[in-house]
């Protein structure tokens, strides 16, 4: 296997690991609130304390990553996010549930910028969208194995022994320690680095180093929050009220969440196409534009086909944009930042988006499903206005072109 194709399988392993552990909180979460006694916006802080460690987890080893090298600091935060997520299953109270998924929301932040930076360093940018696209389809593969393992598992052996999955990564970060090199590209920017004497290493004050980076690192942070509220908003509490609204079994819900996922899939894969064949700007206004209509209108699904082929049409269009911000964000920032903004810009989303939940735990719990999707639908028109200001980057080309 070449060098590009492990670049690509360790970092769709790495996000179908992280994307299973985070699903792994919503199917627990009905068992979790039962058992320490809580109530649903309490239960949702669950998910955003798990992305406020992300956001500090991506600072941290964006940065490490940029200056001691992308494989190294990737195989750490796959260690770290895998103990966090073992620890989750020996929890006494609700405290050290918080504290546990916030151990795991550092190893994760840092896994998916690296993951993508080593994607962006190893294709060229006719092929980056599509390959981003396959990478990112690791996190609903992930989806689908929490839907499965928690139908098999929950049921007969509760909410912790599901957590204990969570040692599995440890052994992915020693086989990709022993099994995948460096990054080419970052070796070379190292050895420009020594033979110019010039200290070029991620530091986030590059990120607003100039009105015009300031204004594009504010764009992008804005997408990112809205795509990552969005799933939340979706995905967490989604299963949970469809077991209350439509009467679904706990297995029922997990065929819903698989059929969101193979919609979420299908869309990403669409998605990348988009990406290399449209550019930025008409790829993202036709799934942002799309995904608040959807998401609006799939608050008048009823019985079971609406809910699944509902779910799937929302998934595609939702979460397929999820493929493209590998790629998008790295085309902004040269290798020696690149790290660190793909990190610190989507973990900045993960942490104010993470808040999503709780928000729509208190529109699904005081008024109804449809408020909360007009609060969702109006996330997607906001992005896509703020999309409209990316700009062309002209300064220091890398391998991937603005669009």
């Amino acid at each position: 296997m070449n060098y590009q194709r492990k670049t690509v399988v360790a970092s769709i392993t790495g996000l179908t690991l992280e994307g299973m552990d985070i699903m792994f909180i919503s199917f627990a979460m009905s068992m979790i609130v039962a058992e320490f006694h809580t109530d649903l916006a309490t239960g949702g802080f669950i998910s955003s304390i798990t992305n406020i460690g992300m956001l500090l987890g991506g600072m941290i080893f964006g940065i490490l990553a940029d200056k001691f090298g992308r494989v190294r600091i990737f195989t750490y935060t796959v260690f770290l996010f895998a103990i966090g997520t073992a620890l989750t299953g020996l929890a006494a109270n609700i405290e050290q549930i918080y504290l546990f998924r916030f151990i795991a929301g550092i190893g994760a932040g840092g896994e998916y910028g690296i993951g993508m930076a080593l994607v962006a360093e190893a294709w060229p940018k006719q092929k980056q969208g599509r390959v981003s696209s396959y990478v990112s389809t690791g996190a609903q593969i992930g989806v689908i194995l929490a839907a499965l393992l928690s139908a098999i598992i929950l049921p007969h052996l509760g909410w912790r022994a599901l957590f204990f999955v969570g040692v599995i990564p440890v052994v992915f970060a020693f086989i990709v320690r022993r099994n995948l090199g460096e990054s080419p590209e970052w070796l070379a920017a190292q050895k420009e680095k020594k033979s110019s004497h010039k200290r070029r290493e991620g530091r986030l004050s590059e990120l607003f180093r100039t009105p015009r980076t300031t204004m594009t690192t504010i764009t992008l942070a804005i997408m990112a929050t809205v795509q990552i509220a969005g799933y939340n908003g979706l995905m967490i509490w989604l299963p949970t009220m469809l077991q209350k609204s439509q009467g679904l079994s706990v297995s029922s819900s997990a065929l819903w969440t698989i059929s969101t996922a193979v919609g979420m899939i299908i869309g990403m894969l669409t998605f990348g196409q988009f990406l290399d064949r449209l550019g930025v700007k008409r790829s993202y206004g036709i799934f942002l534009l799309a995904s608040a209509s959807a998401v609006f209108l799939y608050s008048f699904a009823t019985g079971s086909y609406g809910v699944l082929i509902g779910g799937a049409i929302v998934g595609f269009f939702s979460n397929g944009m999820f493929a493209g911000y590998g790629a998008l964000i790295s085309r902004y920032f040269p290798v020696h930042i690149r790290s660190t903004a793909t990190n610190t810009i989507f973990n900045f989303g993960r942490a104010l988006g993470g808040f999503s939940p709780i928000l729509v735990g208190h529109l699904l719990q005081n008024y109804n499903m449809m408020t909360a999707m007009i609060y969702l639908s109006a996330l997607y028109i906001i992005s896509f206005i703020v999309m409209l200001s990316l700009k062309q980057r002209t300064s220091q080309p890398t391998k991937l072109s603005a669009a």
